[in-house]
């Protein structure tokens, strides 16, 4: 296998530089997250009502239906291997503010011929938590040590997304180089070559023109900043 070359270093100062704008304090990088002061949550993050996440959350499909979404935990396609808890539907809920921004998104990817699909995105915490139980549980903690699972997630506040990009004309995902929840350097954003590279670096870009920043080990994983989110429990239905 060849030596993974690196992507010109204005590719990478695009990927530092959304990084870097889109972090509010007390955020960690990644996937998790760190926690605000609060008022109701024992681990210091405060947990949302129902109502608030029908004011809050909101069907990306709802603002664009031309939004592809396969949610990979709402069955046993994913690396656990069994349905998550919390996922009753096929039905990718973001922020509204987010969800405004991947509309966006999509807007100017169906001018290129091509469209979002959604692998995930709010995740009840009942969710995060099963997919730690099933690192402790199956001896893989290097997956949580490693920043592949959090224990609190953005994903619990609706301002995370897992997603990829599909060709309009072939229905056909595109090369991304290795599948969706890949826990390997392969799945590094910035580690590829050939077309692989330049679809990775495509879909970075369309995301962070929207405001979506994407963590460097997961090329599917992106997150944008809201102001004083909630973190939410409600079962996706």
């Amino acid at each position: 296998m060849p030596t993974p070359i690196r992507w010109p270093l204005t590719a990478l100062l695009l990927l530092a530089a959304c990084t870097i704008e889109n972090r509010t304090p007390g955020m960690a990088k990644g996937d998790a997250i760190g926690a605000p002061p609060s008022i109701n949550a024992p681990d210091g993050l405060i947990l949302g009502t129902a109502a608030d996440a029908d004011t809050l959350l909101v069907d990306v499909r709802s603002l664009d239906s031309t939004i592809l979404v396969d949610m990979r935990y709402r069955d046993s396609s994913n690396f656990t291997g069994a349905p998550l808890p919390g996922y009753e539907a096929n039905r990718a809920l973001l922020h509204r503010e987010a969800a405004a921004a991947l509309a966006r998104v999509q807007l100017s990817l169906r001018a290129e011929g091509l469209s979002l699909k959604v692998l995930d995105a709010y995740r009840p915490v009942r969710a995060t938590e099963a997919m730690v139980t099933w690192a402790t549980a199956t001896g893989r903690e290097d997956l949580i040590s490693d920043g592949y699972i959090a224990d609190r997630s953005r994903h619990n506040l609706g301002v995370a997304i897992d997603c990829t990009l599909v060709d309009l004309s072939t229905g056909a995902e595109l090369d991304m180089g290795t599948p969706y929840d890949t826990f390997s350097d392969a799945a590094h954003t910035a580690n590829a070559v050939g077309q692989v590279a330049v679809n990775r670096l495509r879909f970075v870009t369309a995301m962070a023109r929207e405001g979506f920043a994407n963590y460097d080990k997961e090329w599917w994983h992106y997150s944008y900043v809201v102001t004083s989110p909630l973190r939410f429990d409600v079962p996706i239905r």
